[in-house]
């Protein structure tokens, strides 16, 4: 490794252990390192309906036109759209994605509950993804401030470079995603 990186990882190591009172104890890190598992496996739960209309598992398939955007102001968006299915019949009235334009025409796909379409292919896919990028990125430190939090030394270095590796590629995938649903 270079001197650099040796560098880096050392300013990382922990300094002196707070006196008592000072930290959370036994059972309150436990709820602290539960609390952040959760929030990190959150966006994973709250992607998967998304991610199966994306994919085509779920869902009638057909266009989406979006009628209209009406600004709620500080750049909020609620947008309003017609489905029409590919088998023909009635036209549904949905939700569009906020990030739609007024007169915006995609494939997609109506959700179960015939309230929403959520557009397909690969921009729907990514932009799916977002949210479990999200989810990973949260995550991506836990594993070290486990091993901190347990006061176990061995495997903290392989932590961090973990935990960086895994916030670049959650950054990456964000963005991506963010991107994907803009176009």
């Amino acid at each position: 490794m270079n001197d650099a990186l040796e560098s880096l990882l050392d300013g990382m190591e922990p300094g002196p252990t707070p006196g008592p009172g000072r930290t959370p104890g036994p059972i309150g890190m436990t709820v602290l390192l539960v609390c952040w598992l959760a929030l990190g496996l959150m966006p994973f739960v709250f992607a998967v309906d998304d991610l199966e209309l994306a994919a085509g598992r779920t869902g009638t398939p057909g266009t989406l036109t979006v009628v209209s955007c009406a600004s709620l102001g500080e750049g909020r968006y609620d947008c309003r759209g017609r489905f029409t299915p590919d088998g023909g019949g009635t036209a549904v009235a949905v939700a569009a994605s906020p990030d739609s334009t007024a007169g915006d025409v995609r494939r997609a796909r109506l959700a179960p509950g015939r309230d929403r379409a959520v557009p397909t292919g690969t921009a729907g896919l990514l932009a799916a993804l977002t949210m479990p990028f999200l989810g990973a990125g949260v995550l991506a430190f836990l594993p070290y401030v486990a091993l901190y939090a347990l006061r176990i030394r061995r495997g903290r270095r392989g932590a961090v470079i973990f935990g960086s590796l895994l916030t670049s590629v959650a950054v990456a995938g964000m963005v991506t995603g963010m991107v994907a649903s803009y176009s």
